[in-house]
């Protein structure tokens, strides 16, 4: 039965991230195990693409090769890998396969293969059970006969993001579903799908560019895929912070100057701007730009020319400038502090970046990031959160944004290091580790868009019919709040359409 759904699933029209899912969560049943995990080869790296049944941070996760001896070892040969219950090979994914009772679970037993398309390694997928003794002979053998089709769906996917590449340059191409990061961007939120589709559009262009967003944010690593995605890739990419620009040496720094311009000024001197020359001039934090200066870059932007300082004569430059600032450019103009004009040549396509707040459970792929950074720095066997810790960062209103989150991470995994957590255990992060502001924390947890929180019966109940009752309420107002439709009751409830269905028939909301 496995093969022709996976079969079926390559002449589908589906969105990458979609088919790429539903291959994981189609070979966990075939397979009957704890969790299944697509990871695809970057570099030194595995990044997950798909995973079923570990926890929700996972896909924001970055498994060093060279860090995890099993990975290494199904990555470096063809055919199927198999770790049982007593190899003494730490397992990448101790403590990460998902709990419904929120407990952190070591990994028993193991087997993965390597993938590859057109005679080239992508990656691998991995199976994991807690089960001792599941992935016998037999399973073995039907993985060896199921490579061949997971190989073709991986190819499928693959070519389907090249032909999506190549109608975004004739600008046809529409959004869906965003991979769990782009170099450093880590996101599959709908608010980030929609920014990284925008950017990609613009990137072609030669338009300059607007990033605004709060401190924290990673404008910095918009900007860079911006110019990793134009047409002046090859060339360089200049950073310049401006609000670490001392006045006295801004124009300078920028334009350059000649021998003699000023005091000090013992020879010739290359400013930024003209270090960028055919590629990409990134201004940081532009409200910070000295008036002064304001003009000469205003010059640059309209005649595509600069002077030294001190020079006689100008010289032509060719720069996409990209912008950015967490003020209002509209207010500074306002009050004396930004020239209008330049505003306007700088904001010909503003974009702005969500928050971490509004982005979803973007929270957790990047606490994943974080997490997995950690355990290899501090030398630790496992580093998760628990489902306390989970449910108060999404909650959680990130005023500093994904800066505040790294911060949060490391402070909270060196706070279970000096209470004595045992780095050869799985180390488990409670939300009093994180240290978070109350102040940035709602009363109640936040429930789904159209959802209200789930009220308990007034009446005393033993535990296990208390959470149904919770459980059949909460699904309930999900179908009203979707009329009645499953699939985006599930997505509010942030739950697999197949496990909203199990669950509802033992519930009994359906026959």
């Amino acid at each position: 039965m496995m093969l022709p759904l996976m079969l079926a699933d390559l002449a589908a029209d589906l969105p990458q991230a979609v088919r790429l899912q539903r291959l994981a969560g189609w070979l966990r049943t075939h397979f009957q195990c704890g969790a299944v995990a697509l990871l695809q080869r970057e570099g030194d790296d595995l990044k997950p693409v798909a995973v079923d049944g570990l926890v929700r941070d996972a896909l924001g996760r970055r498994f060093a090769i060279g860090q995890h001896p099993r990975l290494a070892a199904i990555l470096g040969q063809r055919g199927v890998t198999c770790f049982h219950h007593d190899s003494n090979l730490p397992d990448p994914y101790d403590g990460l396969i998902d709990s419904h009772a929120g407990e952190p679970l070591p990994v028993h037993d193991c087997m993965g293969a390597s993938l590859y398309v057109e005679g080239r390694p992508w990656g691998v997928v991995t199976f994991d059970t807690l089960e001792v003794g599941a992935f016998d002979e037999i399973a073995q053998d039907e993985l060896r006969q199921l490579i061949v089709a997971v190989e073709a769906a991986v190819r499928v996917t693959q070519l389907e993001g090249e032909l999506r590449a190549l109608r975004a340059l004739r600008g046809d191409a529409v959004g869906e579903g965003v991979p769990a990061g782009d170099g450093e961007i880590v996101g599959r939120s709908e608010a980030m799908a929609r920014l990284l589709h925008e950017i990609d559009v613009v990137a072609d262009s030669e338009l300059p560019v607007l990033l605004l967003g709060e401190t924290g944010v990673g404008k910095e690593l918009f900007a860079h895929r911006l110019h990793r995605h134009s047409r002046r890739h090859a060339a360089p990419l200049v950073h310049v912070n401006c609000a670490a620009l001392p006045e006295s040496l801004a124009e300078s720094e920028l334009f350059g100057h000649v021998k003699g311009a000023f005091s000090g000024a013992g020879g010739e001197r290359a400013g930024r701007v003209e270090a960028a020359d055919g590629g990409t001039l990134f201004l940081d934090e532009v409200g910070e730009l000295p008036l002064a200066v304001q003009a000469k870059l205003l010059r640059t932007l309209q005649n595509g020319e600069i002077q030294r300082l001190g020079a006689d004569r100008p010289k032509r430059v060719d720069v996409r400038v990209i912008a950015a600032t967490n003020r209002s450019l509209g207010d500074l103009v306002r009050q004396g502090q930004f020239r209008a004009d330049l505003y306007h040549r700088l904001s010909v396509y503003p974009i702005a970046i969500p928050p971490l707040r509004e982005r979803g459970n973007d929270v957790l792929l990047l606490a994943g990031r974080f997490l997995e950074r950690n355990r290899a720095r501090l030398g630790l066997r496992s580093l998760r959160l628990s489902p306390g810790a989970e449910d108060a960062l999404r909650r959680y209103g990130w005023p500093g944004n994904v800066r505040e989150l790294e911060h949060a991470i490391s402070r909270a995994a060196l706070k279970a290091i000096g209470r004595g957590a045992d780095r050869s255990d799985i180390v488990t992060l409670e939300p009093d580790l994180l240290d978070l502001d109350p102040g940035q924390l709602p009363a109640t947890p936040s429930a789904a868009p159209g959802v209200t929180p789930p009220v308990a019966p007034a009446m005393p109940l033993p535990m296990r019919d208390l959470v149904a009752a919770c459980q059949r309420q909460a699904i309930e107002q999900s179908l009203a709040a979707s009329q009645g439709n499953w699939a985006a009751a599930a997505r509010l409830l942030e739950l697999d359409s197949s496990n909203l269905h199990k669950l509802a028939q033992r519930l009994g909301l359906k026959g």
